[in-house]
């Protein structure tokens, strides 16, 4: 007998709305695959991060192997924290043993003869969108002309920044007056 959680979602945003039409769905798809139902898990958050308490709950019992699959009523029900995040729950959800099933989305699921080519997909596209954000981070820092930390200040500009601070003016107020930030003063005034 293989036993389920179900997992639905609504966000704070969607004035009005209930997890109630996702729970009837899912409860009639569990019951046509014949699998029994451990425990429904809800949230009335947003999906734009994990720290959602019943989504939270639901990896701490698939840790614990309290059922042999997850249903949910879609992926952007189940996370909407981006394709990385979003496979990575998938993945840890495997990593334990733990299947998948999306209601409206049949190509995901991890309980068919397909299983593997699934997870396998999904990993593989969970490393391209590594590789693709941190090809996005060195073109980006490529057309930048900026350089990466603190700001390069000229002689004279530090000089100023000394004068004041002898007169007793705090970084606070050297910086009303001069507007360099707090923290760039700090790099050249405390090792003073």
């Amino acid at each position: 007998m293989v036993t389920c959680a179900i997992y639905a979602r609504v966000s704070t945003r969607d004035k009005g709305q209930t997890n109630d039409n996702q729970l009837l769905e899912l409860r009639a798809f569990a019951e046509r695959l014949g699998y029994t139902i451990y425990q429904e898990y809800c949230d009335q958050e947003s999906g734009g991060t994990a720290e959602r308490p019943q989504f939270q709950q639901l990896f701490v019992d698939a840790h614990q192997r309290r059922f042999d699959v997850v249903l949910f009523w879609s992926l952007d029900r189940f996370s909407r924290e981006g394709v990385t995040e979003t496979l990575n729950h998938l993945q840890k959800l495997n990593a334990v043993g733990v299947q998948f099933k999306s209601f409206t989305e049949q190509y995901l699921d991890s309980t068919g003869v397909f299983k593997d080519a699934i997870v396998a997909i999904l990993a593989a596209i969970a490393k391209q969108e590594r590789a693709r954000f941190s090809e996005r981070i060195k073109a980006g820092q490529a057309r930048s002309t900026k350089k990466p930390g603190r700001p390069t200040l000229d002689p004279a500009k530090v000089a100023e920044l000394r004068r004041l601070r002898g007169e007793g003016l705090s970084f606070k107020k050297i910086q009303v007056v001069t507007g360099v930030p707090v923290a760039t003063m700090h790099k050249y005034l405390v090792a003073d």
